[in-house]
């Protein structure tokens, strides 16, 4: 089931490389991130209050506060760039570069995950790196 969330999310980001190449032109980038995360906060607490998960917000550990905020805080600063990519390149060149995201994933988690890196996962990795560097140059 989780492949279908994955293709799902991928989807969506697709569409908001076009969406937001349409939307940013002649805007300021850090203000159409800041609508977008607007629109993003209101969605997901909207999820999080229908769905009953306000219930659980004590449950949550410091642990989980400080790595969730961090996050957030890498979230966003992804979004100011990508925004700002987007509106001085092309979605076909911006869009491969930011997905390079998933490799480096892949070597941030073996690093600091412990996560096993195998061939199939390395070669994968290698490959949208070749990828990345076919569709931009």
């Amino acid at each position: 089931m989780w492949w279908i969330y994955a293709l799902l999310s991928a989807v969506f980001a697709a569409l908001t490389a076009v969406l937001a190449k349409i939307g940013i032109k002649g805007v300021d980038s850090n203000l159409a991130t800041a609508i977008r995360t607007v629109v993003i906060l209101v969605l997901a607490w909207g999820i999080v209050y229908f769905r009953g998960g306000l219930e659980h917000i004590g449950d949550l550990t410091r642990t989980n506060w400080i790595f969730i905020g961090l996050s957030g805080l890498a979230t966003g600063l992804s979004w100011v760039f990508y925004f700002r990519a987007l509106q001085l390149g092309k979605v076909s060149q911006v869009a491969p570069v930011d997905k390079l995201s998933v490799a480096i994933a892949i070597v941030l988690s073996v690093v600091f995950l412990g996560e096993k890196l195998t061939w199939h996962t390395g070669l994968g990795a290698a490959m949208i790196i070749g990828g990345t560097l076919v569709l931009i140059f």
